[in-house]
């Protein structure tokens, strides 16, 4: 099935789960509890936006990370959504050129990156599928083609968080929008301010449009 037509099958799915706030994707999580959205958003600063000490990828590359995890894992939402995100902050603090490379990412290649990035994005697939078969060969490798022990670190780190983002996502079969364009308003805040400056309050999901 191609992805477009998954998507808009994805967007006429109902949450399974009741009690969940009328918000799309992991907004649901995020408002649950004052406390639940103060903690998920801050993992996400923590893992995307604010400094990782002896990092040596951008923003941009840490989200393109995310978005590969969610697209192996098949979660529309965050794929999309960090898709756009990664597209914001390429475009805010440069790196414009990467971004055709998010579509290649959606369909789960590595295709046209560099050899770093290729072996950070190896480890965050291994890491989603299976943590235990992730080898030391392969963090070796990573090394090896510049990427720096906590380059490899936040591979790891992001490929088990954004599993659990997906996980939420998808266990409560929170809405998912049609398009990509939605994302595209709330991916400029997030990659001017982060994840935890306040958005603003969305539109209920059962809209059509």
């Amino acid at each position: 099935m191609a992805r477009d037509e998954e998507r808009q099958l994805r967007a006429l799915e109902q949450p399974i789960v009741g009690g969940l706030p009328d918000v799309p994707g992991i907004g649901t999580a995020m408002r649950l509890t004052p406390q639940l959205g103060t903690h998920l958003r801050g993992l996400a600063d923590q893992l995307l936006v604010d400094p990782f000490p002896g990092a040596t990828i951008s923003r941009g590359q840490r989200e393109m990370l995310a978005t590969a995890v969610s697209a192996a894992n098949g979660c529309f939402f965050c794929m999309d959504s960090h898709a756009a995100h990664a597209t914001a902050v390429f475009e805010r603090e440069g790196g414009a050129e990467a971004v055709p490379l998010l579509e290649t990412l959606k369909l789960g290649s590595s295709d046209g990156f560099d050899p770093k990035m290729r072996a950070l994005l190896h480890i965050a697939r291994t890491v989603r599928a299976n943590a235990r078969q992730l080898t030391a060969q392969d963090t070796d490798a990573a090394c090896t083609a510049g990427a720096s022990d906590a380059d490899v670190q936040l591979a790891v780190l992001i490929a088990a968080a954004f599993s659990m983002y997906n996980r939420i996502v998808d266990g409560f079969r929170a809405r998912t929008a049609p398009s990509v364009e939605v994302y595209s308003q709330r991916a400029g805040e997030i990659a001017e301010f982060g994840y935890s400056a306040p958005a603003p309050a969305p539109a209920p999901a059962n809209v059509k449009s």
